[in-house]
């Protein structure tokens, strides 16, 4: 999971959950904007292309260490 920042990972695992962008803000006390942001970077270190991608990307990883 290097491929992460720590905050990266942590947003990753909410998007697993279901939680919206606005969810992820409110758990993790930050903006709406920063949250996007942060989501926007995941999908571009992991070259994907849906937040469903993700879930599957960090579900995979999680279930493995």
């Amino acid at each position: 999971m290097g491929l992460l920042t720590p905050r990266q990972l942590e947003i990753a695992a909410l998007i697993t959950r279901g939680y919206s962008n606005q969810r992820i803000a409110e758990s993790l006390v930050l903006t709406s904007g920063t949250v996007a942001n942060h989501v926007q970077h995941i999908l571009d270190r992991l070259e994907l292309h849906s937040r469903t991608q993700v879930a599957v990307w960090y579900a995979g990883r999680a279930g493995s260490t």
